[in-house]
């Protein structure tokens, strides 16, 4: 029930918004949880008073000091991955995950070439810690009733050419564009009843926290108006 003291008026869009704003800020300073942020939005914009929205924030700690937006005028390329081309690299690297999990994590070298087999099973291969030894790899995938995950870091490109069959195919779009000299990763197979997906984390990043900084880098970049390229549109 609307506490009868608080202002009934109803609230503009403007007002609607701000609230919306500060929640959202509420959450990237850890004082709302993902599911209760959502709530609280939902209510946000089913709210028709004054009072409706002061009650969502009623319980919230004071927000700190924010310092101005600084400007930008055009996405900032990402931070090249590194490259040591005086690194011994195999020509190929077989990876199988046969009704189980196979995970390649960590520092380690890829090959020019890696295959991986999933058959109802799951492959993890994850570049984040990797030092490429050429400027290009590439990555087979037979995914038959399987799935492969591939976790990239910020600065690599990554190109699919593949077949789905009755399976997904999900290629995240990067934070920030590759810059020229980025590694290159070229995905390439067939998925038949199963699934690919690449994503990208930062180093000792959980999915949930590689979550919470897109949805943070996106509102900061619908605050910068107009024009500018969001690659994560």
């Amino acid at each position: 029930m609307t506490d009868p003291n608080l202002p009934t008026r109803l609230v503009s869009s403007e007002e609607r918004e701000a609230t919306v704003d500060r929640l959202c800020t509420h959450f990237a300073e850890d004082h709302l949880a993902e599911d209760e942020l959502e709530r609280r939005l939902d209510l946000a914009y089913g709210a028709r008073t004054r009072a409706d929205l002061m009650v969502l924030e009623s319980d919230l700690p004071e927000l700190g000091v924010r310092p101005a937006p600084r400007e930008v005028t055009a996405p900032l390329a990402a931070p090249v991955a590194r490259i040591d081309p005086s690194r011994a690299v195999a020509d190929r690297d077989f990876i199988a995950s046969i009704m189980s999990g196979t995970e390649r994590s960590g520092s380690w070298t890829p090959a020019r070439t890696t295959t991986s087999i999933s058959v109802m099973g799951a492959a993890e291969l994850d570049f984040r810690d990797v030092v490429f030894a050429t400027a290009e790899v590439t990555v087979r995938v037979l995914a038959v009733m399987g799935s492969a995950e591939i976790i990239v870091p910020p600065g690599v490109r990554v190109e699919w050419n593949g077949i789905a069959i009755m399976g997904g195919v999900a290629v995240a779009n990067p934070v920030d564009p590759p810059g020229p000299d980025a590694p290159v990763i070229k995905i390439t197979g067939l998925v038949c009843m199963g699934s690919v997906e690449v994503v990208e984390r930062e180093r000792g990043e959980t999915a949930r926290e590689a979550k919470k900084r897109l949805r943070a880098t996106r509102k900061a970049r619908r605050k910068l108006g107009p024009g500018l390229d969001d690659p994560l549109a």
